[in-house]
């Protein structure tokens, strides 16, 4: 019989890491640094901005602008991105040209790319800290829990920066992503890599797959990107379909919706933790306060 295996999945934004500083705050800093007036560009002024000119362009470029990017139309999160920056802020400053400092959009991207504008939350350092020591333990023939086979990934509604954000917060990132060996390697991003990139055998990785959606190609709540999680960790553990009912796959997130509900919906286990502190209305299964929680409750599964 194959050894049974797990797959935890865990959101990205809000759930593993968050911002630093209020978005607002971290984009009026850096736009006082290149000689935008202070009075003008404000926090209070840049939040309903970037809230308006984010939606606006969910809207009309869905999931980054990937399909007309996949047709070489558009380019990508770099362009999304761009677009969202300079009309933010030519709506502080009533300039629908979007022009603004050099060096500025590219500053803002750079930051929001790494540890200068993120942080672990401590229970996510901490949760991913005992799996990594759970995962060594696998090596050594010790079991965690029923589990002989354990691989921990990222599910995200989001562009192909978070490996680099990740990594740049210390976690050790393996090279599986959703477009791995399919025709979207092509598709336009940050991230630099080779589909023929191939981690060791016993080299342990805090995280083993990230899957955005940005690359999977549909968002959560949608089923899609769960299928495109479990169809990649299989094959990284070189397990065929006629196994998959040897694998557990569980899902944690901070979005009650498009993480824990997503999750059932998709056959998997699904855990809530609700960074807000807000439980109301979410109480009972599937609802935990911490991260730190979900490690003896996956190692307790029969």
């Amino acid at each position: 019989m194959s050894p049974r295996s797990l797959l935890l999945t865990i959101d990205a934004f809000g759930t593993i890491f968050h911002p630093r500083l209020p978005v607002p705050e971290q984009y009026a800093s850096t736009a006082h640094a290149f000689g935008l007036s202070p009075s003008l560009v404000t926090p209070e002024s840049l939040q309903p901005a970037f809230k308006e000119v984010f939606k606006a362009h969910a809207k009309r470029y869905p999931n980054y602008g990937r399909e007309l990017a996949l047709r070489g139309q558009y380019g990508g999160p770099r362009q999304w991105w761009e677009e969202v920056i300079r009309r933010s802020f030519g709506k502080v400053l009533n300039d629908n040209n979007g022009d603004l400092p050099e060096g500025l959009v590219q500053r803002l991207l750079d930051r929001f790319a790494s540890k200068e504008g993120y942080a672990l939350y401590a229970d996510a350092e901490e949760f991913l800290m005992r799996m990594r020591e759970a995962k060594k333990g696998l090596l050594q023939k010790q079991r965690f829990g029923p589990f002989e086979r354990v691989l921990v990934g990222v599910i995200s509604n989001s562009d192909d920066r978070v490996p680099g954000v990740l990594k740049s917060l210390g976690l050790a990132v393996g090279d599986t992503r959703a477009d791995q060996g399919v025709p979207s390697m092509r598709l336009a991003g940050f991230e630099e890599r080779s589909s023929s990139s191939k981690q060791g055998d016993n080299e342990i990785n805090d995280l083993d797959l990230i899957i955005t959606s940005y690359e999977a190609g549909e968002e959560k709540p949608g089923q899609a990107i769960f299928d495109v999680a479990k169809q990649q960790a299989m094959r990284d553990a070189g397990a065929d379909s006629e196994n998959a009912s040897q694998w557990t796959c569980v899902h944690v997130g901070d979005d009650y919706s498009k993480d824990y509900q997503a999750a059932i919906d998709a056959g998997w286990d699904g855990y809530y933790v609700p960074r807000d502190g807000e439980v109301q209305g979410h109480q009972g299964v599937g609802t935990m306060r911490s991260l730190t929680d979900l490690f003896s409750l996956l190692k307790g599964y029969k």
